[in-house]
């Protein structure tokens, strides 16, 4: 019996090591053509996965050649904007669907819930129209308008307010404080792996978004990186070590954000201090 257990076991590392060699694959040989030298065949047949003379020439070039710097800062900006407005929005349109009893509470809730079936691209146009109007057109704003808050971060938070205990809430009324105190000291640090979780899902969401940023942006100086390393794509379309570098760029902040952030994603001892 012990040694079946063995094997099921080492059959499902293997498997999983399987699943994440050919996940990380294609980053891996991201980083490998971004380090290659130009007197290297990145073409060849069979592939030479690892530089025989690592650079970092490719860098360099690409970050000399095009204004990667504003880039950067523009969807760093974007994306931490994006994240606290979502934060902060979501987590006060979740409340009061999870804690509060009001007459409609429920279809409000499912009415939200049912966005979620609706593409971006059907609200693309209604969206473009009132991000004009409203001036936000070629602003930073605009770019984040369309993402001020999500039904999928409604849901999610909603879900982890339910979960907190009643007495905790009750305990702080009874301490006198207000609906707006309860939320900001006791529910907000109470649903931390949510509001993390949420983050990186808003983040990683934001930092890549390409069509929004392409259609409601045309200075270039607001460029965000996924629309720079288009733009890098277009202009040295035959050099794809220049390419592979700028998309090193673009997405090594994504990794750093979520090597940051996972170590929060763990449960918080939200009943700790009440009695069964």
């Amino acid at each position: 019996m012990t040694n079946f257990k063995n094997q099921n076991r080492l059959l499902m590392y293997v498997t999983l090591v399987v699943i994440a060699g050919l996940t990380l694959f294609p980053l891996f040989w991201l980083i490998s053509t971004a380090l290659k030298s130009s007197t290297e065949n990145i073409f060849q047949f069979p592939p030479q996965l690892l530089p025989s003379q690592p650079t970092i020439e490719n860098f360099i070039n690409v970050w000399q050649s095009n204004p990667f710097g504003q880039y950067l800062f523009n969807s760093t900006l974007v994306a931490v904007l994006t994240v606290c407005l979502n934060l902060i929005f979501c987590a006060l349109a979740a409340y009061p669907l999870a804690r509060l009893s009001f007459p409609g509470r429920d279809w409000i809730f499912m009415t939200i819930i049912s966005t979620i079936m609706i593409p971006f691209q059907i609200v693309m146009i209604p969206l473009y129209i009132l991000t004009v109007q409203f001036g936000l057109r070629n602003t930073y704003l605009g770019i984040i308008f369309p993402s001020l808050a999500s039904a999928f971060g409604i849901f999610l938070l909603r879900q982890a307010f339910i979960s907190v205990p009643k007495e905790m809430e009750e305990a702080a009324r009874m301490d006198g404080c207000s609906e707006l105190g309860i939320w900001w000291y006791v529910m907000l640090p109470a649903i931390r792996p949510a509001l993390v979780t949420l983050s990186i899902f808003v983040f990683i969401g934001s930092w890549s978004d390409f069509l929004w940023p392409l259609i409601v942006i045309q200075d270039e100086n607001l460029y965000t990186l996924p629309l720079g390393v288009a733009k890098l794509a277009g202009t040295f379309s035959l050099n794809w070590r220049l390419v592979a570098a700028g998309s090193v760029i673009s997405i090594a902040p994504v990794l750093l954000f979520f090597l940051f952030l996972q170590r929060y994603i763990v449960p918080t001892e939200t009943g700790s201090g009440v009695k069964g």
